[in-house]
């Protein structure tokens, strides 16, 4: 008895064009227009063909694995070599330059935020218990704005 519906449009080959696509970045829509399939049939593909899931799950860990990079560069800032040639007294001269990147911030927080989310929730945290009233707080602020007395 054979199986209902249509025949599978799925070929080996689809394997390693997810692969290569999903190294550039593709989504399961993206698979889809690719593979000229609908997205729905994408799931059905990586459910059912282990190979494809396969193929998928390594091209996005390299593509996830350049961002990494390029964004962990970004985190503690880098510097990049470039060459420059200028004509001087009418003859070439390579001029090298070094030019630094100093740490981004904002994805220096990403990256916190991500990879230590206790430590570095947007969310504030309420301070633990350090045994001291409000009272004893303010009196300790008070007697360290007074001047010292020597």
């Amino acid at each position: 008895m054979s199986e209902r519906g249509r025949p599978t449009t799925y070929k080996p080959e689809n394997a390693e064009l997810a692969r290569k696509f999903c190294m550039l970045g593709a989504t399961n829509d993206d698979l889809a227009d690719c593979l000229d399939v609908s997205p729905a049939t994408i799931d059905y593909w990586i459910k059912n063909h282990p190979d494809f899931a396969d193929g998928v799950q390594r091209g996005r860990d390299v593509a996830d694995a350049c961002v990494v990079d390029k964004l962990y560069s970004r985190a503690m800032g880098f510097t990049i070599e470039t060459k420059k040639y200028q004509l001087y007294r009418g003859e070439e001269k390579e001029l090298r330059h070094s030019h630094y990147y100093p740490p981004d911030v904002m994805a220096c927080m990403f990256w916190l935020r991500n990879r230590r989310r206790k430590q570095w929730s947007e969310r504030a945290q309420p301070p633990e218990e350090s045994g001291l009233t409000f009272a004893e707080l303010e009196e300790a602020s008070e007697r360290a704005r007074q001047p010292y007395d020597r």
